[in-house]
């Protein structure tokens, strides 16, 4: 279920401070998604991780309970750690070859880069897309040129499905893709690398209306 506008992505070796430890503060301010990108991790490594994650939410108490945890890539892993659903890259296997059941037990997340992109992963059945990058940032520096507020919009009016603008997007950028027909937006280093990252996310929410 996408009931969320602000999908916090993480990415531990680049951050400015532990995801971990600041997880409990961010949900009891609001945060409702977060994806797990760790793809420097082996299976193992990150089922630990994940497991920590599950960990500092549980200290956050009730809220915790509600905040749905997307892993990258790896279903079985979401699946044996009960997590909400997976992300996948476009080097991951796609959403159509994995098993119906498989299918239906968890809530996809694609990440996309083009028009035809986005419709091939809305023909395969996702729930939701990121889309980007919409802005120059040095996360996704590997992922070609920015597409602007207009590569946004191509993709918006191609899909029905909800689209997470992705790729250097701050809060006073949100009105903008909002704008653009985004459903909400992605994040990594906005949260992570913020001076104060509780405030951050109160910035995006305020842009957002929700989170």
């Amino acid at each position: 279920m996408v009931d969320f506008r602000f999908y916090l992505i993480t990415d531990r070796k680049n951050a400015g401070q532990d995801p971990l430890s600041l997880v409990p503060d961010l949900v009891k301010a609001g945060l409702r998604a977060i994806q797990v990108r760790e793809k420097d991790l082996s299976p193992v490594a990150l089922a630990a991780y994940c497991r920590q994650l599950q960990g500092a939410l549980a200290t956050a108490g009730e809220v915790g309970k509600q905040v749905q945890v997307f892993l990258n890539d790896r279903a079985d892993l979401a699946l044996g750690l009960g997590l909400a659903g997976v992300h996948l890259r476009e080097s991951s296997m796609p959403l159509a070859d994995h098993a119906p059941t498989v299918r239906d037990a968890l809530v996809w997340g694609v990440s996309t880069h083009d028009v035809e992109g986005a419709k091939a992963a809305e023909a395969a059945g996702a729930d939701f897309i990121t889309f980007g990058p919409v802005y120059a940032t040095a996360s996704k520096a590997g992922m070609g040129d920015p597409t602007g507020l207009g590569g946004l919009e191509r993709v918006t009016t191609a899909v029905s499905l909800p689209v997470f603008a992705l790729g250097g997007v701050s809060p006073d950028r949100c009105h903008a893709c909002l704008e653009s027909g985004a459903h909400g937006v992605a994040a990594i280093s906005a949260v992570w690398n913020a001076e104060d990252p509780v405030k951050a996310l109160h910035q995006f929410e305020a842009a957002l209306g929700s989170l």
